[in-house]
């Protein structure tokens, strides 16, 4: 009463391959069939942070003057524009909420501008603060010189291009770097921090190289981790007589320590210079660092032409030993950070809808990680802070284990703790999706229950340790991979729900029809055959193609140990079946009764017993056999949508070969009823007339009525509370690997 195990491992096989087909379009490469089915199971998703949940690109998101704050549209979508700043004094204008009690020292200790850099990474090339003394009142010491001040816009508004000239010509003319094309990544050369200043004032519509051409650099300081900044001295047009302009860009907090004056409004030139609230910019890098952002100063300075030489290369003293002392004059603030993925928050929502947790684990300072989190949404109410690195290697296997379940965001963490993390969330129950793409990740990803390696930074070491590559490293795509694992199990369930029924109904129609004594068996060998090989191509792989079902993302994952038949699978089959039989031995013992010694010899004398009980049977097996695939139809199209009603024009959308193989199965029982020798020396019956297509029709109605019906009566169950959808564990699944099995849960320190 099941499709022959040959078949039905067949329907397997070419159901994952079909889905392995359609996550490779979507960049979501499958190394191993049975993965697909491990992904409708993962209830966490652990990710990476860089290149993963973020774009890998440092941009500049802020940037902060004397009077004003700046935000900067870091996806540029209308192009190269000034309006891609716009000025929001409310933007990052307070410390983030868990450094609201917190020191400077403190704020930079968990920041990215600790001069310990990312876990796992040289800091060496970083413009990092090295100390960070704020006032006991941050909140007054954050208000800006100016609050009043609506120049050089209102807030709201965009500043013009010249503005944002004066204003990032610092971080422009101060570097080395050389931007990519088109504004990316590729081509380009030089720091991500000193590059995300060029990429901001290229996509606010400077031209870099034309202002490069037009300034060159007579002497600098070049950058050293040392002293953490550098200088560049240009020759520009528009200086004073007599003077070169020398431009500053470093740690901000050695920068304050330099700066005599500040540039009112970010302006250029004499007139504008004010002199510098030291409380002010510090409580302001204080304010950013909060936040997780990398925070640069750009400084500026008029100096006499005569006190330096053409290519000359100055020291640090340049800077910091000048005989008049402080000397600079601040311009802003930037603020920097690798932003999130547009997409990947919109994924993350949809993860979350689906039960789905998401976690984070980067190398990154806990403010960054925590402001990411924030951003994509991973950090609420009920996973608030995040857990470094250094605290889990501090747990036990049980206080592990409790962390795992309370945090979503973990920071400065290492390649060793990515595997004790896998381990304690497999111990809690849970189906675990890991990333990685260094050698290093090798072992989580091998641990995990589906290991996720990064296809364009990940290394070869990564790849073949994991179950599936993301061709685009993008987060977005593993939730695309996990809606699909879903998908893949539904339309398992929906093939078993066409092909289970169909087959039995089968062989309970010759048992059935002949406890109703019919003169025969109501369909013959060669058309079970016929049916069992054409519904089972057509009808029956329509369902393992179907598309995601609407709100398949709005039902937690599948629970490990679940058997493809659950209860009310089984009963649906049985269901299917009871119809099917019904309606072919029923539609049978009514032609029979109504033709039944009618027929007439030609000179219309009765037919003899035999010849009639003949011409009968030709009758009975022609209905049968179009009641038997027709009806199939029925419980195809109704199969379509497990949760949802057929009801709707939709049932022939969606899906081009539902349409198709109700059109091809059609036009074959039409050819196999009417054509002359086909249907009698083969299939053992004659045409049909208007009896037999009526009850073929009725048939269809009444099987798709009833599954229909079954189904509203599952989804009111359903609404009360009640597991139509087979999720729980019954009494014929496993309950290997289930929820509170953690017996083999080993975790390595």
């Amino acid at each position: 009463m099941v499709p022959p195990t040959d078949c039905l491992e067949a329907i397997v096989t070419l159901t994952y391959s079909y889905a392995v087909k359609v996550m490779a379009s979507q960049n979501a490469i499958v190394r191993a069939l049975p993965a697909v089915e491990t992904l409708g199971s993962v209830t966490v998703i652990c990710s990476d942070k860089t290149g993963t949940l973020t774009q890998n690109i440092m941009s500049l998101t802020a940037f902060v003057t004397s009077n004003a704050r700046y935000k900067n549209d870091v996806d540029a979508p209308n192009g190269r524009v000034p309006g891609n700043l716009v000025r929001d004094d409310t933007y990052l204008c307070e410390r983030a909420v868990n450094d609201l009690k917190k020191s400077g020292e403190d704020i930079l200790a968990d920041g990215p501008n600790n001069p310990a850099g990312r876990r796992g990474h040289n800091p060496s090339n970083h413009f990092t603060v090295d100390s960070l003394h704020t006032t006991e009142n941050p909140g007054d010491a954050a208000k800006p010189t100016h609050p009043d001040d609506n120049f050089p816009v209102a807030n709201g508004a965009s500043p013009t291009k010249e503005w944002i000239l004066s204003a990032l010509s610092c971080g422009v003319l101060c570097s080395k770097c050389v931007l990519g094309e088109g504004g990316g990544r590729e081509g380009e050369i030089g720091n991500p921090t000193e590059l995300s200043i060029l990429r901001a004032a290229y996509f606010t519509g400077i031209d870099i190289k034309e202002l490069k051409d037009d300034c060159p650099i007579v002497a600098e300081v070049p950058f050293s981790s040392d002293y953490k900044f550098m200088a560049t001295v240009h020759d520009i047009k528009d200086a004073p007589e007599g003077k070169y302009i020398a431009y500053v860009k470093g740690a901000p907090d050695r920068m304050v320590k330099q700066c005599k004056f500040q540039a009112k409004a970010g302006l250029s030139g004499e007139e504008n210079y004010e002199p510098i609230d030291e409380n002010y910019w510090i409580e302001q890098i204080a304010i950013l660092s909060s936040h997780g952002l990398r925070v640069l100063g750009l400084c500026r300075a008029n100096i006499d032409k005569d006190s330096i030489a053409l290519a000359e290369q100055l020291g640090p003293e340049f800077v910091t030993g000048r005989p008049e002392g402080k000397w600079l004059t601040m311009v802003g603030l930037c603020a920097i950070m690798d932003p999130p993925r547009p997409e990947c928050v919109q994924a993350i929502r949809e993860a979350h809808g689906a039960g789905v947790r998401v976690a984070m684990i980067t190398g990154d300072h806990k403010d960054t990680a925590t402001a990411i989190g924030h951003m994509l949404g991973i950090v609420d109410e009920k996973f608030s802070e995040a857990v470094t690195g250094p605290e889990l290697d501090a747990y036990s296997d049980e206080e592990l284990m409790k962390a795992v379940m309370t945090h979503n965001v973990f920071a400065r963490a290492s390649p060793q703790n990515k595997i004790r993390i896998v381990k304690a969330l497999q111990a809690m129950g849970q189906v675990t999706s890991m990333t990685g793409d260094g050698v290093n990740d090798a072992p989580a990803l091998k641990a995990a229950n589906m290991g996720v390696a990064m296809g364009k930074e990940g290394t070869d070491v990564a790849r073949e340790a994991s179950e599936m590559i993301l061709a685009d490293d993008n987060f977005a795509t593993i939730v695309y991979a996990v809606k699909q694992g879903r998908v893949v199990w539904d339309n398992l369930r929906k093939v078993l729900l066409v092909n289970t029924p169909i087959n039995n109904s089968q062989g309970m129609s010759v048992l059935v029809g002949l406890l109703a004594r019919l003169p025969n068996t109501p369909i013959t060998t060669i058309q079970i055959l016929y049916s069992n090989f054409i519904c089972a191509v057509t009808l029956g792989f329509v369902t393992a193609i179907e598309p995601a079902e609407d709100g398949i993302m709005a039902l937690p994952p599948r629970r490990v140990g679940k058997r493809l038949i659950g209860r009310y699978l089984f009963l649906r089959i049985i269901l299917g079946t009871v119809l099917l039989t019904g309606c072919v031995v029923g539609s049978a013992v009514i032609v029979n009764s109504t033709y039944s010694g009618t027929f007439k010899n030609d000179d219309g004398t009765p037919m003899s017993d035999e010849d009639d009980t003949k011409e009968t049977l030709f009758k009975i097996r022609a209905t049968a056999f179009n009641v038997l695939d027709f009806g199939a139809m029925s419980v195809m199209l109704s199969a379509r949508f497990a949760y949802n009603s057929s009801v709707t024009p939709k049932v022939f959308r969606g899906n081009p070969a539902a349409l198709a193989s109700c059109v091809i199965v059609a036009i074959l029982q039409v050819m196999c009823t009417y054509i002359p020798g086909l249907n009698t020396f083969v299939f053992g019956m004659k045409p049909m007339d208007g009896l037999g297509w009526g009850l073929t029709a009725a048939s269809m109605v009444i099987v798709f009525a009833v599954m229909e019906i079954e189904k509203a009566i599952r989804r009111g169950l359903k609404a009360s509370g009640a597991d139509t959808d087979d999720r729980e564990i019954g009494v014929f699944d496993s309950t290997v690997g289930a929820p509170g099995n953690t017996d083999s849960m080993k975790m390595p320190k």
